[in-house]
């Protein structure tokens, strides 16, 4: 049975959107503010895994064996330095998508591996590969809640209309209880008018909420996985790594809560 933690979902179809930065920033701000905290990468790319300061190449296993019940999540999971929990991936990830696809029940074994830790953790960040495949499917069934961010621009708002008729049929069929939390600008340069005009645009097109402050662009996200670490360590006072700290602050307030008093 789940515990009372909640499971987020961090999706979006297209590439180079920020969700692994999200991951991995929002995971350590959670850390911040006392939350035990699970980070899930289901990318194949094993990009989250790399930037938290885990080699891929080094892992006997990974959320691979979990997903084709070679293993449970407790033996998989490593601890990293940002202080949360790492579910990790390698390449044999996309192995065990394409086994799934011809497995009955394909979009519950991300639930039901979990199921097994529900109660170890306050929050459990799935990072979702750029696709609309199985993982992501698995990865929608399997959470409360989906955070889609959104670089301002044209093509990754053309992609929210996908991936809500994807939550569509995932409420429809798999899990009735998602909620869409909203859309995060990230990569966002207010100074542009195609960025306020796009953000502007999700907002009336889709009715989703824009939730803030927007994730400024920065080349100290790029910096950060260098030494396997997130912003929040690495440019700690960066706005930044304060917009991910604010956005923490809100999620673990809920709705009718105060948040949290502020970091640093």
């Amino acid at each position: 049975m789940k515990g009372v933690g909640i499971t987020l979902a961090v999706a979006n179809q297209k590439g180079g959107v920020a969700k692994t930065t999200t991951v991995a920033s929002l995971g350590a701000a959670l850390v911040e503010l006392d939350q035990r905290v699970l980070l899930v990468d289901l990318d194949p790319q094993s990009c989250l895994t790399f930037s938290l300061g885990v080699d891929p190449e080094n892992l006997d296993r990974s959320v691979h064996d979990v997903l084709v019940g070679d293993d449970k999540v407790r033996n998989v999971l490593v601890s990293v330095d940002d202080g949360s929990d790492l579910l990790p991936a390698t390449i044999d990830l996309a192995v065990a998508e394409a086994a799934l696809l011809t497995r009955t029940g394909r979009e519950h074994v991300l639930r039901v591996a979990l199921d097994d830790v529900a109660d170890d953790y306050d929050w459990v960040l799935l990072d979702c590969p750029p696709s609309l495949g199985v993982l992501t499917v698995a990865a929608l069934s399997a959470a409360d809640q989906v955070l889609i961010p959104l670089q301002c621009e044209t093509l990754s708002h053309r992609g929210v209309g996908q991936l809500l008729d994807t939550v569509h049929d995932v409420r429809r069929f798999t899990n009735p209880g998602l909620v869409v939390l909203g859309v995060l600008p990230t990569l966002y340069d207010g100074r542009t008018q195609h960025a306020r005009a796009v953000l502007e645009a999700i907002s009336q097109t889709y009715g989703l909420d824009v939730l803030g402050p927007p994730v400024p662009k920065t080349i100290r996200f790029a910096e950060a996985p260098a030494v396997g670490r997130s912003i929040l360590t690495t440019a700690r006072r960066h706005r930044g790594a304060q917009a991910y700290r604010d956005l923490a602050r809100t999620l673990v307030a809920g709705p009718g809560r105060s948040a949290p008093a502020a970091v640093g």
